[in-house]
């Protein structure tokens, strides 16, 4: 059997020419630049800086109120990560089963994820506003009051978290789906008949079979609650009541393009990128070493 070579050693690198540009251009030069950055306290518009070293980090470990971003940050990124691949695993469960009409519902349960955080955020912004919310209406009909979704702290992190896990479940319940379609049925039968009941039989076999597909969602998950909120807490919340919902991300944001401190923001972005990269080398070296891919 004859494999295709390239003449040569410059044309491999020619092809992937556009690529690499890309690549340097839009993505390893700005991560350089964000690490010198953190490093400088710049003015206005980047019209002068200053070498201050690690002056931001040390401010940053100074600040209360950004100690308080880290607990809010974490805090909702562990209730999206974990309620969310809950959520995802029992619907997926539903979902499988052999019903008539199955592909249409499985088709309604993916179509959140297609829809943007921005979207999303509008959504239940429409939904939870005080007044006119759709919910809120009914609360109302129901307590003969209405609960304040949008200035109440404890209310607005469960608005945010709600929404968070609603928009990303169409991801999670394809996979999952995907593989509970492909699990071996003969050790399901086999565990049936040695006498292990259904809880048995799913913490057991389904979930242990399960393993890669729930690694893999958990890596992306810790992504998603760390990075993508961005776009339904500045619809939503504005990082508010009382910087309930100011996740690092929307803090970083705030800094840089509305306070402009770009030296403090790049430090904050640092953090974040280190906090995420450490979270997932612990993933891979403490879960991933329980994840059965079969054989």
């Amino acid at each position: 059997m004859s494999t295709a070579k390239f003449k040569g050693k410059i044309l491999p690198f020619v092809f992937l020419s556009p690529t690499l540009f890309i690549l340097v251009v839009f993505l390893y030069y700005p991560v350089i630049q964000t690490f010198v950055l953190s490093t400088y306290r710049v003015a206005f518009l980047g019209l002068r800086k200053k070498f201050v070293g690690l002056e931001n980090f040390v401010d940053l470990a100074q600040d209360p109120n950004y100690w308080h971003t880290i607990w809010v940050t974490v805090l909702i990124a562990a209730v999206v990560v974990v309620g969310g691949l809950g959520i995802s695993l029992a619907i997926a469960m539903l979902a499988n089963q052999k019903i008539r009409g199955a592909s249409i519902y499985r088709v309604l349960l993916i179509w959140p994820f297609a829809l943007s955080p921005a979207v999303a955020g509008v959504i239940f912004l429409f939904m939870f506003s005080p007044g006119y919310g759709t919910v809120n209406y009914l609360t109302s009909l129901v307590t003969g009051s209405e609960l304040n979704w949008l200035g109440k702290p404890s209310l607005a992190i469960t608005l945010i978290i709600m929404a968070s896990i609603w928009r990303n479940l169409g991801y999670n319940v394809v996979f999952y789906l995907a593989g509970l379609q492909n699990l071996n049925t003969e050790v399901l039968e086999a565990a049936s008949i040695d006498g292990a009941n259904a809880w048995q039989r799913f913490w057991k076999v389904t979930f242990a079979l399960l393993s890669p597909m729930t690694f893999f969602l958990l890596i992306t998950n810790i992504t998603y609650s760390f990075f993508d909120l961005f776009g339904m807490i500045d619809i939503v919340t504005k990082g508010g009541p009382l910087d309930a919902t100011n996740v690092m991300i929307y803090n970083l944001y705030r800094d840089g393009f509305e306070y402009y401190k770009t030296g403090l923001a790049a430090a904050q972005s640092v953090i974040l990128f280190a906090l995420v990269v450490g979270l997932t080398i612990i993933q891979f070296r403490t879960s991933g070493q329980k994840v059965y891919y079969g054989g």
